[in-house]
């Protein structure tokens, strides 16, 4: 019995597909909406949303029209005395404090894959004090929630992720928490 030449298996099967031909459509079709889209997006254009983690205004985000294709951003409106939701997701987030002070809670991931995927978070969250002026760092699938310590005084956050991470298959978005009010 002999065995079958290269190329005769590299032929084998029926099915076609056009997926590098959809490929080239879609990519022309992008840069032909990305012609149009804005490279400015004023206060006036930025949407309000008020949900599950409290009232934020979106300053780039993949559903508006801009040219912007890697990050999302937007600014969280802490009451005074008030906080966010808490949540978790596969993506890090910077956060910069524009106005007030406060603190965060995160509970850390601990993540293992010896046998198969093994998630847990810390039992207690560390506290990092902030204010105004400050950085915040968030881990990926970090559990975490803002807190406004100022009671008289609205906090704002400005809240930046890197949406390629999504993009990858990696949306995985968990709310635990939701902020009062929703």
């Amino acid at each position: 019995m002999t065995s079958p030449k290269e190329g005769d298996v590299a032929r084998q099967g029926g099915e076609t597909c056009s997926f590098r031909t959809d490929s080239l459509a879609a990519s022309a079709e992008a840069r032909r909406r990305d012609a149009e889209a804005a490279n400015l997006v004023s206060p006036e254009e930025m949407p309000f949303e008020r949900g599950p983690d409290g009232l934020i205004k979106h300053l780039i985000h993949e559903r508006m029209n801009t040219r912007e294709h890697c990050v999302e951003a937007y600014m969280q409106f802490l009451p005074p005395g008030g906080r966010s939701g808490r949540h978790r997701h596969m993506w890090e987030e910077v956060l910069f404090v524009a106005e007030g002070r406060g603190y965060d809670l995160h509970w850390d991931l601990k993540f293992d894959c010896v046998d198969a995927f093994e998630y847990r978070w810390e039992e207690e969250p560390k506290r990092n004090e902030w204010q105004r002026g400050d950085f915040i760092y968030v881990p990926p699938f970090t559990i975490h929630q803002h807190f406004n310590a100022d009671p008289a005084a609205e906090a704002r956050l400005i809240v930046i992720s890197n949406r390629i991470v999504k993009a990858m298959g990696f949306d995985w978005l968990d709310q635990l928490e939701t902020a009062p009010g929703f």
